[in-house]
């Protein structure tokens, strides 16, 4: 099987869409819960629904600075003909508003016992202990009633919801200090070759980035990682690193996937499963596949850079996201318009490299290509201000031609 790989090459390229579709189906969300402080759930996947144990507010309060009053002693109140109440020298939350009396509240205040409006300060004159009112007011003007903000026993999430700071917000405004979210996945990655080390390359060596980056792309993700040291050409401990991670949700390698005399992690998948996919028709980075072993899924990265980032955005965070349960947003989306022609193959979904410029006059920002081709050109991908995606039916998207410029590094 493997010497007919090598030979035959990737003379068929399993078409994106189909390559996701295998790779979400081999990825079973783990379904397994925590409890973590509110403070520490920004970014994580809700595992429950959540309803508000409380209202907010929890009694009516004051919407505006000013006095607390009965509606019905304002009626007929104005600039020439004022009302006059007493002034009650009490805490709102102590005292209670009689007939013709007024208590001094402010914005948030609890409505004292007896009110059923505020008048706004800009509508009084305090005078000694009595206030004039020169604007009536009706019952509940200027009045937060009790749940208007929430209710209790609300709906407010679903499972699967991935919390941001204004949930987390106001799930604290209801009384949440814990909430269930579903664990990270474990996720372990392994940089493989035997010309990599991690600084001082000597002739022939290259200083490893590709374990970095996909480690904190985990992260940024959702999940938990373990980044090994670089692995060398060697069945033995190829098999070995890949076995270490095979108790967790995912396996990711990066390095050794095409079909070269030194790319070892075909064969390697095959002695440890079953091989779904190899080869894709992506650009750059076509030699990218996927096995599962043992029930884990094992996704085999180019080793050259950017073909490493064009397939961990594509495949990893999908699949990261699969096995937390979790929603897979879009990526934001900048309109912009072509500066020079970007040609592609037909049949290969194609990501191109391109910074964005503002142009005097032009009420679109310039999409400038950095590169189509070079996947071992990392700083026209970490330079670059997103890409543009050719789809597999097209030959290339022509100059001057609106296109969506993918934010694919934003935060989600």
């Amino acid at each position: 099987m493997s010497t007919d790989r090598k030979q035959s090459g990737f003379k068929q390229r399993t078409r994106v869409d189909d390559a996701l579709a295998a790779l979400r189906d081999a990825v079973d969300p783990h379904g397994r819960a925590e409890e973590v402080p509110l403070a520490e759930a920004d970014g994580r996947t809700l595992a429950a629904t959540m309803a508000a144990p409380a209202s907010v507010p929890s009694a009516p309060e004051a919407a505006m600075d000013g006095y607390a009053v009965r509606a019905g002693d304002t009626f007929g109140a104005s600039d020439r003909s004022p009302e006059v109440l007493r002034a009650v020298d009490e805490e709102p939350t102590e005292g209670t508003v009689g007939p013709g009396e007024a208590i001094r509240v402010h914005t948030g205040s609890a409505l004292p016992e007896g009110a059923d409006a505020v008048v706004m300060i800009e509508q009084v004159e305090p005078i000694a202990d009595e206030v004039e009112v020169f604007d009536a007011v009706a019952e509940g003007e200027n009045v937060a009633a009790a749940g208007e903000d929430v209710e209790e026993g609300q709906h407010l999430y679903d499972p699967g919801h991935v919390l941001r700071p204004s949930d987390l917000g106001l799930l604290k405004s209801v009384g949440v200090t814990e909430v269930p979210v579903f664990e990270k996945p474990e996720v372990t990655v392994i940089p493989t070759g035997d010309e990599l080390v991690q600084a001082d390359p000597g002739p022939g060596e290259t200083i490893e980035t590709n374990g970095l980056t996909v480690a904190r792309f985990v992260e940024r993700w959702g999940g938990n990682v373990t980044e090994l040291d670089p692995v060398k050409d060697d069945e033995a401990a190829l098999k070995e690193a890949i076995h270490s991670g095979l108790d967790g949700e995912l396996v990711v390698t990066s390095g050794g996937s095409s079909v070269g005399e030194r790319d070892l992690l075909p064969e390697v998948l095959e002695d440890l499963g079953d091989i779904v996919v190899h080869g894709v028709a992506l650009k750059p980075g076509h030699p990218f596949g996927f096995a599962v072993c043992e029930g884990t899924p094992v996704l085999m990265l180019p080793g050259y850079p950017v073909a490493t980032i064009v397939n961990a955005v594509q495949f990893l965070r999908p699949a990261i996201k699969r096995a937390m349960d979790a929603p897979l947003p879009p990526h934001p989306t900048t309109e912009a318009r072509l500066e020079r022609k970007i040609a592609s193959e037909p049949g290969v979904r194609t990501f191109a490299r391109v910074r964005l410029e503002e142009r005097p006059g032009e009420p679109l920002p310039a999409a400038v290509p950095t590169r189509v081709s070079g996947s071992g050109v990392l700083s026209s991908v970490a330079l670059a201000d997103g890409w543009v995606v050719v789809d597999e039916a097209a030959e290339g998207i022509d100059a001057g031609e609106t296109v969506a410029v993918q934010n694919w590094e934003a935060r989600q």
